[in-house]
């Protein structure tokens, strides 16, 4: 499946403009631009609605400022099993896990046409969820059974946590990213927001900075990378 930012055929690189910083955490599907990009964001949370929802939504904000298309998929309450793996992925090379009975497939589809990824997570025992490393090692086994599916796609962490654990979480999630030869925009300081009940994110003011910062970051290299 072709990314959208390879359609974006003749389209000229933009100047960043300053994002509305009194913008919510609450994704708003508004855009400003047709600039024919779309990322795709994957929260790993059991908690839909959860510390990590609020912090992606605070980077899928800034996107939509500047006239990114945004998607949030979540994935609580759906099956995502791990990897058996049996290696059919490199057998078949269809783009495709061989597993068909739970959602990788659909999230695989989503993760393609897209120009930019968003994994996020809670700190689970210092480690991603369970779900979020089924979607990590599957999708990391078929994109590279199929040369490099997300090879030079735009990728991002976001973390969220109670005390501590959250690097290895960070770390976890950029691996792929990295092994994939996708590429990777910075923030202010590493992608992670504190918090223990619903909400508290929302209290940690250089957490919602650091995501703000990086949802303008992220922007400013999709626009340079997709122009």
């Amino acid at each position: 499946m072709t990314s959208l930012c390879s359609m974006a055929i003749g389209f000229t690189s933009l100047n960043v403009k300053n994002p509305d910083q009194k913008s919510g955490p609450f994704h708003v599907k508004g855009l400003k631009e047709d600039l024919n990009m779309k990322v795709i964001a994957f929260n790993g949370s059991a908690r839909k609605n959860g510390n990590t929802a609020v912090l992606i939504n605070y980077v899928l904000n800034e996107l939509n400022n500047e006239g990114i298309e945004t998607e949030l998929y979540q994935l609580a309450g759906k099956k995502l099993q791990g990897c058996t793996a049996c290696m059919q992925c490199f057998e078949n090379r269809n783009k495709r896990c061989s597993i068909e009975t739970d959602v990788l497939n659909e999230c695989l589809e989503k993760m393609l046409a897209a120009d930019g990824i968003i994994l996020g997570s809670p700190t689970y025992f210092t480690d991603v969820t369970a779900e979020m490393k089924g979607l990590i090692d599957r999708a990391g086994f078929v994109s590279g059974a199929n040369g490099g599916l997300l090879k030079r796609k735009v990728g991002a962490a976001v973390v969220a946590v109670r005390r501590a654990g959250s690097i290895h979480v960070f770390d976890t999630i950029n691996h792929l990213f990295f092994i994939s030869e996708m590429i990777v925009p910075g923030s202010s300081y590493w992608n992670v927001g504190i918090g223990m009940e619903k909400g508290d994110v929302d209290k940690d003011e250089e957490g919602i900075r650091t995501m703000k910062v990086l949802g303008q970051n992220m922007a400013w290299l999709m626009k340079k990378v997709c122009g």
